[in-house]
């Protein structure tokens, strides 16, 4: 046991590259995590790491060590996973990340109902805009919400979600509203912008074919609640997914536009890396998801 809790500290260490980001995904000090890493350094007998003010670096036999013990770790999974993939109860630590705007919304309130449910199950979440890599970060699962998916990622579809230009009707009424994509150019788009000076589009269908429209507009952010805000009060229109406006459609505070040429679908999934088995806790979790977003009504 001793030598799994030593590889698996060193694979955390090293895919977050540093002894306190490590610490809080594992849940100790990184003064432990310093002692696991001394560990097994002398029960090796080589070094791994350079450790120094400015960060950590492996060594030559720290990067051989890595990609060999990332297969261990998840050949063991695997192996737990085969065996307990038939249970209803489950202990251990699932790590999860999804986007900020909808983890918050429709992931967060349904947490104490899925622990109470597997009070034996330790839980941590990351909302976050960016992408997770989730083997090298050390996660278990992901909430994606359409666009491409890594071929070594297994998807699975929780709900139906579609991507819509929205704003509000007295904007429309002020500007009109675009007939074809191509007249975005003449509206005030307001868009996601993760980094600074990232060309911005739109993606539409055409014909059965995907269409990408340039878009601009004096505001733009990295944090989807503030652009859907911007977007209620009028400032501009925006490229958003139905999960996240139903409500504000239903009443009638906001409208879509192009709809003719919107994206037929853009599911809220789940992804996880591709297994010879899916963790019982992973299972158990999407099971859980779908219920709720199964529900009638729930999306509104």
């Amino acid at each position: 046991m001793a030598r799994y809790t030593e590889l698996h500290s060193f694979v955390q260490v090293a895919g977050k590259g540093s002894f306190a980001a490590a610490a809080l995904t594992e849940g100790v000090t990184p003064a432990i995590l310093g002692r696991r890493l001394d560990a097994l350094e002398k029960r090796l007998g080589v070094k791994l790491m350079h450790r120094s003010t400015r960060g950590l670096t492996l060594t030559e036999n720290g990067e051989q060590l890595l990609e060999q013990a990332r297969q261990l770790l998840r050949e063991f999974d695997e192996m737990e996973a085969g065996i307990a993939s038939s249970s209803t109860s489950v202990a251990g630590h699932l790590v999860v990340s999804a986007p900020a705007g909808f983890g918050r919304r429709h992931i967060a309130p349904h947490v104490l109902g899925f622990r109470r449910r597997f009070p034996e199950l330790k839980l941590s979440f990351n909302f976050t805009d960016s992408i997770i890599d989730l083997v090298a970060e050390g996660y278990d699962m992901s909430i994606r919400i359409g666009g491409a998916i890594d071929p070594n990622y297994v998807a699975i579809k929780l709900a139906g979600n579609q991507r819509v230009v929205c704003g509000t009707p007295g904007y429309f009424a002020r500007y009109g509203a675009p007939q074809v994509p191509e007249a975005l150019v003449h509206h005030n788009c307001l868009a996601f912008n993760p980094q600074a000076g990232h060309q911005r589009s739109w993606t539409f269908q055409r014909d059965g074919k995907p269409v990408a429209v340039k878009v601009s507009g004096d505001l733009s952010c990295n944090d989807g609640e503030l652009l859907f805000a911007w977007i209620c009060q009028g400032l501009g229109i925006g490229w958003r997914s139905t999960w996240e406006i139903q409500s504000e459609l239903e009443r009638g505070e906001l409208v879509t536009v192009l709809d003719d040429f919107a994206l037929p679908d853009y599911d809220i999934q789940a992804v996880y890396p591709q297994h010879r088995y899916q963790p019982a806790k992973v299972r158990l979790f999407i099971d859980y998801l779908k219920e709720i977003y199964a529900q009638p009504g729930y999306w509104a």
